[in-house]
This record gives C-alpha cells, structure tokens and sequence, in this order.
C-alpha cells in the first residue's frame, strides 16, 4: 500500500494567478509604422500556434485590432532589468484612469527607453529585438473579449517564421533546451529556469 504524506493547505485569494509562466515582450505596430512594445507573460503554445492574453486598456490590444500582425520575442533572465524597466510605460497617449493610478506613463519610444535594439523582419512589419533569443513573427487569426471578463481579451497567432540566437539551435530546427533558458515571470518575480530534471518521452534531443 502506498503511503502519502498528508499536506496542510489553506484556501487563499491570490490577487493574481502568475504562477510561473514565460515572459515575452510583445512587438506590434503602431499607426505611424512605428513599434511598440508590451511586456507580458500571459501565453500559451500549442503546435504553430500561440494564444496570448492582453488587458484591452494597453496600446498592444488596440495594434492589434488594427494591425494583425505581431512579433512575440523571448527574453532570456540576463534581460530582466530591461523588461521590468519597461514595465511602467505605456504605448497609449491618453493613459488609461487605472494605469495612471498604477504609475504608468506614456513612452512612445520603447526601445530607446529600454535599450533595446530593434531588426527589421521577414515578412511583418513590427520590428523584432535582437538581444531577445527566440524571436517569432506572427499572425493574428482571431480576437475574442469573452463576456464573463470583458477588460481582457484572447488573442490566437499562427507563427510564420522562428528566429533563433545561433548558440541556442542544435541540429538543423531544434532549440537545445540545455542552452535557452526562458525568463520566467512567477507572482510578479522574476526568475530563471532551474536544472533539468528529466525530459518527455517524445523529445527529439
């Protein structure tokens, strides 16, 4: 008979529910062609596709509606302090109400406020930023605002082209997962990835 040790728990209320999930920073495009950039770490992969959640109060939500195209750019734990020091500003010049009262301001050029470098890319137009490892060019295929949480909406990109840092590719298409460690985002810390324990019976590496 198996033995298991009984563990003490106590019901909480979280204000939020980042339980340790990868940050990325999110490319989109501006009404003058320019790039914004949105820190987040609300996502999820499954194939070729990458679905985010974004506040509809932010200047990425409002790119996207019009211009549905992205570039979701993976951060590394050596960028932390970049992303945390864009993580007061906004894209939109009329700050929102309830992002003033968070201390938000307005910053219309994220990359120069963040030191980040932008690249052009291959097929859409946002820009990618070149010291982030993975960087993934995107198309939005569908938009919703589901009604039992109307501030938030779904977003569901199709992934056109992957572009990786050459010392993270092994092989021919593979990303060496003792080489990419994400930057991970847990209960608004922030946080790299530990050792390997193990690996899935389908990996390929």
């Amino acid at each position: 008979m198996i033995k298991t040790v009984q563990r003490a728990t106590k019901e909480i209320q979280p204000k939020i529910l980042y339980y340790g999930t990868p940050v990325l920073l999110l490319s989109t495009l501006n009404e003058d062609g320019t790039t914004n950039i949105s820190p987040m770490s609300s996502s999820w992969a499954l194939d070729k596709y990458i679905v985010l959640g974004i506040g509809i109060g932010g200047k990425a939500y409002e790119n996207l509606v019009r211009h549905r195209e992205c570039i979701i750019n993976l951060p590394d734990p050596t960028l932390w302090e970049q992303v945390e020091h864009l993580a007061p500003y906004t894209g939109k010049r009329e700050v929102p109400e309830y992002k003033r009262e968070l201390g938000f301001t307005y910053e219309k050029d994220k990359f120069e406020v963040s030191g980040l470098t932008r690249v052009r890319s291959n097929t859409v137009q946002p820009d990618r930023i070149e010291e982030c490892p993975l960087q993934i060019e995107a198309a939005v295929k569908m938009i919703r605002r589901p009604s039992y949480c109307t501030d938030l909406a779904i977003v569901e990109t199709e992934v056109i082209h992957v572009h990786a840092h050459e010392e993270i590719i092994t092989g021919e298409h593979h990303v060496n997962p003792e080489k990419w460690s994400p930057l991970i985002y847990n209960f608004r810390h922030y946080f790299a990835q530990g050792k390997e324990l193990g690996k899935t019976f389908r990996a390929e590496t």
